[in-house]
């Protein structure tokens, strides 16, 4: 039977680090206090345990997921990973000795405390990547589509297949500031890479145009007397406005409907109605 230790397992951060992790609290018959990545906090009360990463023990941990837990256990183990759940790893950790035990059924214990909050940290992360399919901008700049976003949830690898079918003959650059990371593709070819810091040039006169064309559009099919802001932050959450490009104004092209402003992104966007509003 495993005991639950002292210990506080440290691992490097990756996926296949978090299955070594589960590697070794099986191996040593223990159930650690938490899974800390290397960026959490240094200061501990407990000791800390090191697990480095093995592929040859990440391999065997991932082969046994859809032999014994079932192929819709491994879904959920991917996704609960990308999610920004605190202490996603050792909840993952306890969803495995679930799943061990009671077989491909763990995924219907919803009653079940570990289940149900990784259940609901999975839908947290898939509803926010649906959204930024549709909330997501792109600018052009230097003939490339660039888009930045601050998802809470590590959404980059859930939107690869939706941009890349949708742009397959462009080349473009989703910039993940939250999480330093970044969604590089160009025809047939996508990768997700760490970027740290990005600066981006202003927008030229020709993107200039494109936004103030996105614009007028947005104002156009606004209809004052459906405005209902209840209703429109319910369809699309403040959280994505500051990088939508029908909220960013300039003082040259305000909305008749809004107050003046000299900001450059408004925190009240112009009256209509959120089912109204469509993707760039």
């Amino acid at each position: 039977m495993p005991v639950q230790s002292e210990l506080i397992y440290r691992y490097d951060g990756s996926f296949d680090g978090l299955l070594c992790c589960v590697f070794e609290s099986y191996e040593k018959k223990e159930i650690p206090l938490d899974i800390l990545p290397p960026d959490a906090a240094a200061s501990l009360l407990f000791p800390a345990k090191a697990i480095p990463t093995d592929a040859q023990k990440a391999n065997r941990v991932l082969i046994s997921i859809p032999e014994k837990l079932g192929k819709a256990a491994l879904h959920v183990i991917r996704h609960a990973f990308l999610t920004c759940l605190a202490q996603k790893e050792l909840y993952i950790l306890l969803f495995f000795r679930l799943g061990y035990r009671h077989g491909p059924s763990v995924v219907n214990m919803l009653t079940n405390n570990v289940v149900n909050t990784l259940f609901k940290a999975v839908r947290h992360l898939e509803r926010e990547s649906h959204l930024l399919k549709g909330f997501l901008r792109f600018s052009i700049v230097n003939q490339v589509l660039i888009a930045e976003i601050e998802p809470q949830n590590m959404v980059l690898p859930l939107l690869v297949q939706h941009f890349c079918e949708r742009y397959p003959q462009e080349s473009f650059f989703i910039h993940d500031k939250t999480h330093g990371m970044g969604l590089v593709y160009q025809p047939y070819q996508a990768a997700i890479i760490p970027v740290e810091q990005l600066e981006l040039p202003g927008a030229d006169e020709q993107e200039q145009t494109y936004r103030k064309l996105w614009q007028l559009f947005y104002d156009t099919i606004a209809v004052e007397g459906r405005y209902n802001p209840t209703c429109r932050m319910s369809h699309m959450p403040k959280h994505y406005w500051q990088y939508m490009t029908e909220f960013c104004r300039t003082p040259n092209t305000r909305s008749p409907l809004l107050p003046k402003t000299g900001n450059r992104c408004l925190n009240t966007p112009p009256k209509e109605i959120a089912s109204d509003t469509s993707s760039q």
